[in-house]
């Protein structure tokens, strides 16, 4: 089965865009960090020390995934430049990697949103927490 070059060429859109989401992210994550910063100055409250745990935890796992994203679309670029340059077997490894690595990209970011659901919770239960206080 051959490869030509319009077949990497397909996936290196697809990378870019999901860049751009792990950035937004980020960025998103830096937001929430600052907050509760500002909350635990004002309080120390335990639930504000878990979140930050997870988040930690968070940024970390969307560093892998944004590298682990660029490699992917390094490679993505190297199977094009390898397929132009008629070195196919080069061109197929290079594109196979870079499919491995936008897996592991993808199951990292996945991790990532089952962290994000979780400090969710713990959001929400503060929040349930006030409401049944002023309720009382």
């Amino acid at each position: 089965m051959q490869i030509d070059i319009t077949t990497p060429a397909l996936l290196f859109p697809a990378i870019s865009l999901l860049l751009l989401a792990y950035t937004n992210r980020f960025l998103a994550l830096a937001s929430v960090i600052r907050t509760l910063a500002q909350r635990l100055a004002q309080s120390n409250d335990p639930n504000v020390r878990r979140q930050i745990h997870s988040l930690r935890m968070r940024i970390q796992l969307i560093k892998w995934m944004q590298g682990v994203g660029i490699i992917s679309m390094l490679l993505c670029m190297v199977a094009m430049i390898s397929l132009f340059a008629d070195r196919e077997p080069w061109g197929r490894a290079a594109f196979g990697w870079s499919l491995v690595l936008m897996v592991v990209s993808l199951g990292i970011s996945f991790w990532e949103t089952l962290l994000s659901g979780e400090a969710l919770k713990h959001e929400l239960q503060r929040t349930e927490r006030q409401v049944r206080q002023q309720m009382k």
